[in-house]
């Protein structure tokens, strides 16, 4: 997988549910450790909540996923709040990853039954993931490339303008080196694009791949 989708901001939202509360909170984490930290920091922050179901989906290709039910019925809780985090996947749009989500529930005297249950914490999830912003995380080839510094900020502007990833510009006493990012595997062809669009042939030194948050 090169590529899927990561929140841009932490999120909150509440689900009024026949008087039970539904707190959600969506982070973004890339380790087991972090995301149950945001776990734990739920807990204190609801300490009064009756539980605190939680789901986690991590890595490019999703290969870790934990949910806990934390005290409701067995597979009405942590398995719904897991389905809405990987039920964003489509053959349109990549999948969601990097993600934790706590709902902490207060009880409101009603019980919602397994069926009422499941509903609710997914919809929980749902409805937070619904005002969430999102960045699409990039799997990059980078390469630098040197810029005569009478000509370094005029090619920049060009490179940028195009819509080419510019990652960083160093200045040196031999000119500008600039870090570009292209999708992985598209290297030769960030190559032809330069040298069409500055006019000359346009020298690429491979650096090591690395992953980009680039706006959804």
């Amino acid at each position: 997988m090169n590529e899927y989708l990561v929140l841009t901001d932490p999120v909150e939202a509440e689900l009024d549910i026949k008087r039970s509360i539904f707190h959600t909170r969506l982070v973004r984490v890339e380790t087991e450790d972090a995301a149950r930290e945001v776990i734990a920091q739920a807990r204190r922050d609801g300490h009064d909540a009756r539980h605190h179901v939680s789901a986690f989906v991590l890595g490019p290709d999703r290969h870790a996923q934990r949910c806990s039910d934390d005290g409701e019925p067995a597979g009405t809780a942590g398995m719904p709040t897991l389905n809405a985090l990987t039920a964003s996947s489509t053959a349109n749009q990549p999948p969601l990853s990097d993600v934790v989500a706590v709902t902490s529930r207060w009880f409101g005297g009603i019980k919602l039954g397994a069926g009422g249950l499941t509903r609710a914490y997914g919809n929980a999830v749902t409805n937070a993931l619904d005002s969430a912003s999102l960045h699409r995380r990039i799997l990059m080839d980078t390469f630098t490339t040197l810029l005569d510094l009478s000509q370094a900020g005029h090619e920049e502007g060009l490179i940028r303008a195009a819509g080419h990833e510019v990652l960083t510009v160093e200045y040196t006493a031999d000119g500008a080196v600039l870090t570009l990012a292209c999708q992985a595997g598209q290297g030769d062809h960030l190559a032809v694009e330069l040298a069409g669009l500055l006019g000359r042939d346009v020298g690429l030194v491979p650096m090591a791949q690395r992953w980009v948050d680039l706006a959804h």
